[in-house]
């Protein structure tokens, strides 16, 4: 069944088997382990999961892609496919044993106590080649569920993951950078060309490793607030701290914490960021 690409849905479906061998490589899929793919396309990366043995839940948006995949996957035991925008999908539901009603894609939340019941050996791991238009809020969708979460591994545009992955003094750091690594630990694996895809998008992609920390790297009062100064700092990147936050926090405030106000946001630490959001809570 021929399926065309839908610029709607942002479709690229990877069709480059030395891309598709290294990224089933880099991640290490075990037999029985519970695997979750976001936006399976025509199920590039879905047959070698599923020739892996892994239990997969598929999401896909398209309902044309939906008939395509229970067609061509129906001798598959270990296949689950729900037809839903992951957006609004409720991924506690999967690693809870949740199911769909009529494939709706409105999931059963988490019984009460999963998020301290769930064994590392049952959390889900996640894959997927996301839509350049969804790839931020989607990776924080999936965040407010970490809890039930051992890895991520995505397909993103390359500009995105080098973001995400930047360390200060970069000119790529950001708040990606910084709200991204205080949930993950993050590492680019490998870069994919543009003619890997069909239809060849216009930007180069790249494979991002997320880890969800199991503790926090910093301690944080308010997330909130973390998220509000960061913005803020970042919000006219060349204003040294002392400008960019003065509406937040003065300048003798920021020295007090051992910060130097000269410094632009793109020179402080996730530890330096959380100093100053927790001043902001008191």
């Amino acid at each position: 069944m021929a399926h065309t690409p839908r610029k709607r849905f942002g479709q690229n479906f990877l069709h480059d088997h030395n891309i598709i061998y290294n990224i089933i490589s880099s991640i290490q899929a075990r037999p029985g382990q519970h695997w979750v793919e976001i936006g399976p396309g025509q199920g590039a990366l879905t047959e070698p999961l599923l020739n892996e043995g892994v239990r997969l839940d598929v999401v896909e948006l398209d309902r044309d892609l939906v008939v395509l995949l229970r067609e061509k996957f129906k001798q598959y035991p270990n296949l689950q496919i729900h037809s839903a925008d992951a957006l609004r999908f409720d991924f506690s539901s999967l690693a809870a044993g949740g199911d769909q009603s009529a494939g709706s894609g409105l999931a059963r939340k988490a019984p009460e106590g999963a998020r301290a019941g769930i064994a590392r050996d049952e959390k889900l791991r996640v894959i997927g080649n996301l839509p350049y238009n969804i790839s931020t809020p989607l990776m924080f969708h999936l965040l407010d569920n970490a809890y039930c979460i051992e890895d991520m591994h995505f397909m993103l545009q390359k500009e995105v993951v080098d973001r995400i992955c930047a360390a200060p003094g970069s000119k790529k750091y950001g708040r990606l950078s910084v709200m991204m690594q205080y949930y993950c630990a993050t590492e680019l694996l490998f870069d994919v060309p543009p003619e890997s895809f069909d239809p060849a998008p216009q930007v180069m992609s790249a494979i991002v490793r997320l880890v969800p920390h199991q503790q926090p790297p910093v301690a944080v009062n308010d997330m909130s607030k973390l998220n509000r100064v960061v913005t803020q700092a970042f919000s006219q990147r060349r204003k040294t701290l002392r400008n960019s936050l003065k509406k937040l926090i003065t300048e003798e405030e920021i020295v007090a914490l051992g910060i130097d106000p000269t410094l632009r946001a793109e020179s402080i630490s996730l530890a330096e960021f959380a100093r100053l959001s927790n001043l902001l809570q008191e």
